[in-house]
């Protein structure tokens, strides 16, 4: 036989269980004893079985009654964990956020975040994906991700934004080039110079700031070679003698020996690091949000890490 009966009625009987009194468990639940009665006896027809035996002068629960109580308090703890843990998915205190984070992001903003969250949502996990900015933002727009961290510029309507930090723009340089025991040059001497950029769909918002400070020069580039990563970059540099560029983050940790970071002046090119996220967050990326807020505001001045050093916590997806 199916057994289906309504919470309240397991409330009942377990106030009957420990008052062995049905007027002070009526009194208790803020109710009539006639009710609490009809209460037990539709649970333990429910049942099939007698739960508690009725004299006029005792109460006592019957054997089955008294592993029924046992049973009754565990489905009310569950019932009871259900409805808190359902309120704090929905207030965004625990579920699973997955961030993708450029290397800027990764050294200056990340984390700091991660701790404050983990401070104050330690239910949530987090899945970390380190990617250069265009693909993350294509992640994102496809849903497989809940935030980016990343160079961005102009976004579709269909995102949402804020901005964390303003990164400005070096050249990287190999042993042998020219520059590379100078301390800065002027932007408008890249005209002299064949560059190396990365591919506009691998970073777009960094690939629009090198070029509108190329016409604010009033020069034009010769770009040489497109690359997709920094690695590339860094060969390009060190053995075609071109002239690359980095974030500032970046510059600090080259990868390869011999290469030099040279600031940038007249103008100083720079990008924005921005939180993305869709416009229909699920509440975890609510409480990534307060958290950058707290772990902010976030400077370009902060210390990088060591080459090839990662925050704790931190690992591609």
């Amino acid at each position: 036989m199916e057994s289906r009966f309504e919470l309240r009625y397991l409330a009942a009987f377990l106030a009957i269980a420990e008052e062995l009194h049905f007027g002070r468990a009526a009194a208790r639940l803020h109710m009539g004893q006639p009710s609490l009665s009809q209460q037990l006896q539709r649970l333990e027809r429910s049942v099939g079985v007698e739960l508690v035996q009725r004299a006029p002068h005792q109460v006592k629960l019957t054997p089955a009654g008294r592993v029924f109580e046992l049973e009754a308090r565990r489905l009310l703890d569950q019932a009871d964990r259900a409805v808190r843990v359902t309120r704090e998915a929905a207030s965004g205190r625990t579920g699973s956020i997955s961030i993708g984070f450029n290397f800027p992001a990764g050294q200056r903003i990340l984390e700091p975040t991660l701790r404050r969250l983990n401070a104050d949502y330690p239910r949530i996990s987090t899945q970390l994906w380190e990617a250069r900015s265009g693909p993350q933002l294509t992640a994102l727009a496809d849903g497989k991700l809940d935030v980016a961290l990343a160079f961005a510029g102009p976004l579709a309507a269909a995102l949402r934004s804020r901005r964390l930090l303003t990164v400005p723009l070096v050249a990287v340089v190999g042993g042998r080039h020219p520059w590379v025991n100078r301390g800065q040059v002027a932007f408008r001497e890249l005209a002299e110079q064949r560059c190396v950029l990365f591919r506009r769909h691998e970073s777009p918002a960094m690939h629009d700031a090198i070029l509108a400070a190329a016409d604010l020069s009033g020069i034009r580039l010769t770009i040489a070679d497109e690359v997709d990563d920094s690695g590339a970059t860094g060969l390009v540099v060190t053995t075609r003698d071109l002239v690359g560029f980095a974030s500032t983050a970046r510059g600090a940790a080259l990868p390869t020996p011999g290469m030099a970071a040279v600031r940038l002046v007249d103008p100083v090119p720079t990008v924005g690091v921005y939180a993305v996220w869709r416009p229909d967050p699920q509440p975890v990326v609510g409480a990534f949000l307060r958290s950058l807020d707290g772990a902010g505001p976030f400077s370009e001045q902060a210390q990088a890490a060591a080459p090839g050093s990662a925050s704790p916590g931190m690992r591609p997806v």
